[in-house]
C-alpha cells in the first residue's frame, strides 16, 4: 500500500504549487490535499474516497462526516466521507459471500490527472481498472474514472466503461455522509411524494414520503425514480447542503441510530447523532447494463449555503 509513495518523484507530475500536494495519510495510505482559493479537500487515493470539504467562506464548517474509529487500512472500507460503491450496491446480488457494497472502496486507485482550472478550483482524476484482485471477485474488464472537482462547490463525477468483449450490469453509489451538529435538527427535504423502500422493516412494497425527512430512529430507505435535487437542512449548524444530481434514479438516505452505532466497530456508540448519509445511487430496479465499448456516468455536485438564521 506505502509503494506508491516510495518513489516520489513520479508523482511530481500531479503536483500543484500553492494547491495540491501528496502525503502519507493515517496507516501510510496515500492522501491528496488541496488547498485553493475557493476551498479545501482532502481525497484518500485508497478507495478513491473523498474525506474531507470545506469552502474558504466558511472553514470551520466541513461538510463531510469521518468516524473517529474508521479503519485506515487495507482491505478495510473507511467509515465516512464519500465512499464509492462500485460495482454493485448493498449486499452482494449473486449471494458469492462477497463483500458489502462491492470492492471499488477497497482498492488502491491510481491518479490520471490533476488540474488547476482559472474560476473553476482543482480537479482530480482517479481511475480503476481490472487486475488479478478484481478478477477474483468480478469478472469483467472494466475502467472507472472518478474526476472531483473542489471550488465554490464540490462535483464528483464517476464513469465505468466496459472495456470487454461482453456487456455487465452494475448498481452503484455515491454514499455521502454528511456531518450535521445534531440530528435531531436535521431534514432531508426535496423527496415529498417521492415512493421508497424501507429496508430495516423488510417491506416489499413502496410507500411514499410525506413532507421533509426527519430522524428519530434507524433508518435506511432506497427512494426511486426521485427528482434531481435533495436539500440537507442542518438547523443547529445554520445551513443547508443542496445536492444536484444526474444519472440517477434512485436516493438511498440512511442513519444507523444507536444499536448499530453500539455495535459497530468503526463507529463511535454516539455516532449516530452526527451525520446522515444521503447517497446518490443506482440501486434496487435502478440497474444499469454496460455493453462492450460503452459507459455510463452518474453525477453529484453539493453546494453549501450558511445562514444566519434558518
Amino acid at each position: 500500500m506505502r509503494s506508491i509513495l516510495l518513489n516520489k518523484s513520479s508523482l511530481d507530475i500531479f503536483l500543484l504549487e500553492d494547491e495540491l500536494t501528496i502525503n502519507e495519510g493515517k496507516s501510510g495510505l496515500p492522501q491528496i490535499k488541496i488547498d485553493n482559493k475557493y476551498g479545501s479537500a482532502l481525497i484518500s487515493i485508497y478507495g478513491a474516497q473523498l474525506l474531507s470539504y470545506k469552502t474558504k467562506m466558511n472553514q470551520e464548517n466541513e461538510l463531510l462526516f469521518v468516524s473517529e474509529s474508521a479503519y485506515f487500512e487495507e482491505g478495510k472500507a473507511i467509515k465516512g466521507g464519500i465512499p464509492i460503491c462500485w460495482p454493485w450496491f448493498g449486499r452482494d446480488p449473486e449471494n458469492l459471500g462477497r463483500q458489502m457494497h462491492g470492492f471499488a472502496r477497497n482498492m488502491l486507485w491510481q491518479i490520471e490527472e490533476t488540474e488547476s482550472i482559472n474560476d473553476e478550483g482543482t480537479k482530480v482524476v482517479l481511475s480503476l481498472s481490472e487486475s488479478d484482485e478484481s478478477y477474483k471477485l468480478w469478472p469483467h474488464d472494466f475502467k472507472v474514472i472518478l474526476t472531483i472537482n473542489v471550488g465554490k462547490t464540490l462535483r464528483l463525477s464517476l464513469q465505468t466503461v466496459n472495456t470487454g468483449n461482453k456487456a455487465f450490469s452494475i448498481t452503484q453509489a455515491l454514499h455521502a455522509y454528511f456531518g450535521v451538529e445534531d440530528i435531531g435538527q436535521t431534514q432531508v427535504a426535496g423527496l415529498d411524494g417521492v415512493k421508497y423502500i424501507d429496508t430495516v422493516n423488510g417491506a416489499n412494497k413502496s410507500e411514499m414520503q410525506e413532507g421533509s425527512i426527519s430522524v428519530n430512529q434507524e433508518i435506511d430507505r432506497i427512494y426511486t425514480d426521485v427528482p434531481n435535487r435533495t436539500v440537507l437542512i442542518d438547523q443547529k449548524s445554520k445551513r443547508e447542503v443542496v445536492i444536484d444530481s444526474s444519472g440517477s434514479k434512485t436516493t438511498v438516505v440512511w442513519n444507523p441510530w444507536i444499536a448499530i452505532s453500539k455495535s459497530s466497530g468503526d463507529l463511535n456508540d454516539d455516532a449516530y447523532k452526527r451525520f446522515i448519509c444521503i447517497e446518490t445511487a443506482n440501486a434496487a430496479e435502478d440497474v444499469v447494463v454496460i455493453e462492450p465499448s460503452d459507459s455510463f456516468t452518474i453525477e453529484a455536485e453539493y453546494k453549501v449555503n450558511v445562514y444566519s438564521v434558518l
